[in-house]
């Protein structure tokens, strides 16, 4: 699988983002060159998902450090970036990893070293989504086969339609219907995505697949996932959030498969608003519900659902400015919901992520 554009990539003494609060009405890079520009685009979610904010995370260090690298300074970068968004672990991850990679160092050595660093956080994730893709075709490829519709022979060109004029056929009779939430696809990741990943390998390897794609409002990150499954020709069907449980009502989802910002470590799981209901409404009708995450995800210092901080965000989002409103940007799904949660290493049982532990 191969993509039309980076979410983030390197440029000098630089990094470009994709602005992804354009998309999908246009394509616009921005060019992040210090710590503050690169704090306000976790911020303000410029960049988004988990994964992509902790790449993003890592090379605002690096940027962060430019003029200084004296304790001082990096203690001040750290905080700046830590405090963009509270509930994706991811961000928090790369940051200590940066900060045990450069608190030893003096500090002539930490400007090169936190590129590097973040360099090969970036290069770790592209690694891991593509696993995460391998590790959760099989989920796929066993639907495809209890409704009688293995992969189809793959096409001259690896069935790779990204750029291309294809058809996106909606659903069909025969094909693997899977539900997604938000945009877990490769825009929020450096590279492959995390609950998309699956989706893309089904794809490639031939699978008839098509994909509910929920709205995910109030920020419509849904229409993001829409947009990538059109430029990579996958049959997809945009609907409203709230017709999810009609469609697993009607026997139309063999299964959901959903991303994650935080990972307890008892399994419970926090993911855009919404999720959780989703999950309510599989368990309702027997559709199996997975969680698709890197390991970076899994926070083992916290406990369960009820320590994970959720966070708030502005009514502006809801498009008014006065009037009492709750913007809770998460909630959490409890690991009894979650028929698997599938990471680079392996699928595994909600219940057993102490088998992951490192």
């Amino acid at each position: 699988m191969h993509y039309p554009l980076r979410t983030i990539q390197e440029d000098g003494d630089a990094v470009v983002i994709l602005d992804q609060t354009q998309l999908p009405r246009e394509t616009a890079f921005v060019r992040l060159t210090n710590l503050e520009e690169a704090a306000r685009a976790i911020r303000i979610m410029q960049v988004r998902g988990a994964p992509l904010i902790g790449a993003t995370a890592a090379y605002g260090v690096a940027l962060g450090l430019a003029d200084a690298a004296d304790d001082a300074r990096l203690a001040r970068v750290l905080e700046t970036l830590g405090a963009t968004r509270p509930t994706a672990v991811n961000l928090h991850w790369a940051l200590a990893r940066m900060n045990a990679v450069l608190a030893p160092l003096a500090a002539s050595a930490r400007r090169q070293a936190a590129w590097d660093e973040a360099h090969a956080i970036a290069r770790a994730d592209e690694a891991a989504n593509a696993a995460i893709g391998a590790n959760g075709l099989p989920l796929l490829a066993a639907i495809a086969q209890k409704k009688g519709h293995p992969p189809d022979p793959l096409p001259e060109e690896g069935g790779d339609y990204v750029g291309q004029a294809s058809p996106v056929r909606s659903e069909r009779a025969g094909a693997v219907n899977v539900m997604t939430h938000c945009n877990a696809g490769w825009l929020a990741t450096v590279a492959h995505g995390t609950a998309i990943a699956p989706i893309y390998a089904a794809h490639d390897a031939g699978i008839d697949i098509h994909v509910w794609v929920s709205e995910t409002r109030p920020r419509n990150q849904g229409l993001l996932t829409a947009w990538e499954l059109a430029q990579a020709g996958i049959a997809h069907t945009l609907i409203a959030d709230n017709a999810a449980g009609l469609l697993m009502m009607q026997g139309r989802v063999d299964c959901v498969i959903v991303g994650a910002d935080r990972i307890a470590a008892n399994g419970d799981t926090a993911n855009k608003v919404g999720t959780y209901l989703k999950a309510l409404a599989a368990q309702a009708h027997g559709v199996p519900f997975y969680v698709a995450a890197p390991l970076s995800t899994i926070d083992f210092a916290c406990p369960d659902g009820a320590a994970i901080p959720i966070e708030e965000r502005s009514a502006d989002e809801f498009g008014v400015t006065d009037g009492h409103v709750a913007n809770p940007a998460f909630d959490v799904t409890p690991a009894r919901l979650i028929a698997g949660i599938i990471t680079e290493r392996q699928l595994v049982a909600a219940a057993a992520l102490a088998a992951l532990r490192p």
